[in-house]
């Protein structure tokens, strides 16, 4: 499974899916680093099949009118620490992992994982 997370998410979630031996790379990683729009993630996600992870809506709204990106990971948890995020990626992670191959869109809040069909 292979990745792309967005500037608003930090790059030590990157860092822990490499560690899981996930192909991952945050915006900061890439030669506009978090410069890059919207588009360009993207652009890249569909040349590179990959699950776009972001807590940007506009990524829902796009998947929704233009089945853009294929495959998104909604981060809906609003302002949390980065530490308290990737405790609840790390306890969640096997879930997230099968449900993302099986579905489109994921959204994940601080209680729940939310599959949108």
């Amino acid at each position: 499974m292979k990745f792309i997370i967005d500037a608003q998410l930090p790059k030590s979630l990157a860092d822990w899916l490499k560690l899981q031996e996930l192909d991952a790379v945050h915006t900061l990683e890439l030669p506009r680093q978090n410069k890059i729009s919207d588009e360009e993630i993207l652009e890249i996600a569909k040349l590179e099949n990959r699950v776009v992870i972001s807590k940007d809506s506009d990524f829902l709204q796009s998947y929704i009118l233009r089945a853009r990106p294929e495959k998104l990971i909604l981060i809906a948890t609003g302002n949390i620490r980065n530490a308290d995020l990737m405790q609840i990626i790390e306890k969640n992670f096997e879930k997230i992992a099968d449900s993302i191959s099986k579905f489109n869109v994921l959204e994940i809040n601080r209680e729940t994982i939310v599959i949108h069909y």
